[in-house]
């Protein structure tokens, strides 16, 4: 395979996407980050590149001389279920013009509730929500195009974000910045239930490792997750890093709270089942088939207060 061909292609400049450009680069693969605005750090071995993959012509035009895609893309809660179809066609399209893989992070939302049950591959989707509903939908997509040959797809499931550079998490902007400041921390729904966090780095070495390994194609993997614990007890973990006991509110029911306005509150009500049920993904598929190893919840959370704090003294 020609260096040009090896060309690595990361839909979407969010935590996912950034964190695994990242990962791609010290692999030692060539590498194209796109977003609509290309803006953002310059990476030795990382080329920035602005498009709008919502449409057919800025998808091609992303994805030209690509080996692998992974799509990372991901919009505006209150947007999805308009938007991700959308943004589906325009990608399968160029990718399969292309000639290209497509490595695609998802999520649990196929599955819907689950009543507590540990989540594998095997899992049935059940999912009733309209953003569940959509993201099966998508999946079965993905999948059909890899069955009728049209290209070779991947997907790797991820629980919720957490790590440096994940904001948008409800384990990220609104809980680390207040235990640092001493400021009101939001904790959703029943936190003496276990629930899976996915460290970001994780994310990024799963979504790479299934990109270097063809013959893991045509299925769903659940990416490297640590073993599930309850909120409360990642909360103390903070609290014994911090040094202080954290102003704990706990959110019982979908409604705003700081950095959670009403929009996304109201676009999220349908999926606050993940807060009253156990949480809890078993990632053992991809341990064993590639030797990946998750980010103990100990060290993911080290990391977490310390890029935190980083961000905290900058501003």
């Amino acid at each position: 395979m020609t260096a040009a061909r090896d060309l690595q292609v990361v839909l979407g400049a969010g935590p996912a996407g950034t964190a695994l450009a990242g990962e791609l680069v010290r692999r030692g693969h060539p590498v194209r980050l796109v977003d609509r605005a290309a803006t953002g750090p310059a990476l030795e071995g990382l080329d920035r590149f602005a498009a709008d993959v919502a449409t057919v012509e800025g998808a091609r035009a992303a994805v030209e001389g690509a080996a692998v895609v992974y799509h990372c893309v991901n919009v505006a809660y209150h947007l999805q279920v308009e938007a991700m179809p959308r943004i589906q066609r325009a990608v399968l399209t160029a990718v399969e013009a292309e000639g290209a893989r497509l490595v695609v992070l998802d999520t649990l939302y196929p599955y819907g509730e689950t009543h507590g049950a540990v989540m594998t591959e095997d899992t049935p989707w059940n999912a009733t929500t309209g953003k569940g509903v959509m993201r099966a939908e998508l999946d079965a997509r993905y999948l059909a195009a890899h069955t009728e040959g049209r290209l070779r797809v991947v997907l790797g499931r991820s629980a919720d974000f957490v790590g440096p550079g994940v904001l948008n998490s409800t384990l990220g902007g609104a809980v680390f910045p207040a235990a640092l400041t001493g400021g009101e921390v939001p904790a959703f729904g029943d936190i003496d239930l276990p629930h899976s966090y996915t460290y970001i780095g994780d994310v990024a070495a799963g979504l790479a490792t299934l990109g270097e390994n063809p013959d893991g194609d045509g299925r769903v993997w659940h990416l490297p997750t640590a073993p599930a614990l309850t909120t409360r007890r990642i909360l103390s973990m903070i609290e014994e890093r911090v040094g202080r006991p954290l102003t704990l509110t706990v959110v019982s029911e979908p409604k705003p709270f700081g950095p959670f306005d009403e929009e996304f509150m109201t676009a999220y009500a349908e999926m606050f089942y993940q807060h009253t049920e156990a949480q809890i993904v078993d990632s053992s598929a991809i341990e064993k088939a590639f030797g990946l190893v998750p980010n103990p919840l100990s060290a993911t959370v080290d990391a977490t207060l310390a890029w935190y704090g980083e961000l905290l003294a900058a501003h």
